[in-house]
């Protein structure tokens, strides 16, 4: 079974759910934002087997859509099914703190086209920057971060929700998420996002209708902590004149 949380922003109730999956002989995957694990109790807490991720949050610019990097981790009772290479810490002659190939699995070079890995170069690139941001912010600053993507996102969806003919996440208002919402917008989203664009420079969010045509005028906002309140604020100013 596969849940993702956060989910559209929204923070999906996990308790006592790997043990129904379990019961049921199934393995439970989360699929999260690495960013929220620095605020929020990480898959493992709470019985995931398997937890995948994109990366590009970790340090990566988004050049227009890739390349970015995929974070796979699992329990140790399914980790000689993973693909790739596996890098474990141990120490040399010395006592000197090394890292060294732990597991790798050889049908990348026995299988060929049926092999199940395929470990690329710009990958290998994007994972070593993620590498270097989270070794650059530590615990703390991951944390940090994480806070100001909630809180943000929380200042925005506020201000939004003030503005007529505006609602946040109407599907399910009292739920708690983080950095990304849904907006209910009194025209169509595609109108919304060329006024944004045009007299703004904005680029609005994506028209969910697209994905889901029951969310027609539906917008899906993201918030991070490279926003200040300042374009939040020239954001919210931007949509009131949708109504005004």
């Amino acid at each position: 079974m596969v849940i993702q949380t956060p989910n559209f922003g929204e923070c999906e109730p996990t308790e006592g759910l790997a043990e129904t999956v379990h019961r049921a002989g199934a393995l439970l995957i989360v699929v999260v934002d690495p960013i929220s694990l620095g605020l929020f109790e990480p898959p493992g807490v709470y019985g995931a087997d398997i937890v995948v991720a994109d990366g590009q949050a970790l340090g990566v610019p988004p050049s227009f859509g890739g390349p970015s990097l995929g974070i796979l981790a699992t329990k140790m009772a399914h980790v000689r099914r993973l693909p790739g290479h596996l890098v474990g810490q141990t120490v040399d002659g010395d006592g000197r703190r090394g890292y060294v190939l732990t597991l790798a699995t050889r049908e990348q070079h026995i299988r060929r086209e049926r092999a199940t890995s395929n470990i690329c170069t710009n990958s290998a690139v994007c994972a070593l920057a993620a590498a270097v941001y989270l070794a650059s912010m530590g615990k703390g600053g991951l944390r940090q971060v994480a806070e100001l993507c909630f809180h943000k996102s929380h200042y925005a969806a506020s201000e939004i929700g003030k503005l007529r003919g505006f609602a946040v996440n109407p599907q399910a208002p009292a739920k708690p998420f983080f950095k990304e919402f849904v907006i209910q917008t009194p025209r169509p989203v595609a109108e919304i996002n060329a006024h944004l664009r045009e007299r703004y420079n904005i680029i609005g969010g994506f028209d969910l209708c697209r994905d889901y045509p029951h969310l027609d005028n539906h917008m899906l906002l993201t918030v991070t902590e490279v926003n200040s309140r300042a374009s939040i604020d020239r954001l919210v100013a931007a949509l009131g004149e949708v109504t005004a």
